[in-house]
């Protein structure tokens, strides 16, 4: 908790720099407080930085496509010159994926990622899969994660207007 806690305050002051006035002073601890309330729910001290970085990804303003190869990216474990997600893997990234809206009451049992890691592997032969397949799979807006693409259009159409009046 501590290395995350320098970590955010560093990438929070780059951010105040970046967009002065328009990041709070107390974001990094706002932020904090949240991965600890997801991720260390019993006081350990402890949360697993892959499942910080799974969150902060999650969470950022980024495209969902750039947020999916992220997410490959932490996840995946190399294979040769390739990188590959396991079903281990891909059950740890929705197992904490779905911890972000847990917070808010609105969890996933664990049979939902066991159903989503059975539709994404569904006529895999092999015990991973490859970028592409993961890709593809989270293109097609799978259930469990279908609150991250609808948050995504959310937040892409805060600052949309249109130059229409209402009658």
């Amino acid at each position: 908790v501590q290395q995350i806690s320098g970590m955010l305050m560093k990438l929070f002051q780059r951010a105040r720099l970046e967009k002065p006035g328009q990041v709070d002073p107390r974001a990094a601890e706002f932020t904090l407080s949240l991965l600890v309330a997801m991720y260390d729910r019993s006081g350990t001290g402890y949360i697993k930085t892959r499942s910080a970085a799974a969150a902060l990804i999650a969470l950022s303003g980024d495209t969902l496509l750039a947020k999916y190869r992220a997410f490959f990216q932490f996840y995946a474990v190399p294979d040769g010159n390739a990188a590959l997600i396991t079903r281990s893997a891909l059950r740890s990234l929705l197992t904490d994926l779905n911890q972000i809206p847990a917070i808010v009451g609105e969890s996933c049992t664990l049979s939902c990622v066991e159903m989503a890691t059975h539709s994404c592997f569904h006529g895999v032969l092999n015990s991973a899969i490859v970028e592409e397949k993961f890709l593809s799979w989270l293109r097609s807006e799978p259930a469990v994660l279908l609150w991250l693409s609808t948050c995504y259009r959310l937040s892409a159409t805060e600052m949309v207007s249109h130059r229409a009046r209402c009658r």
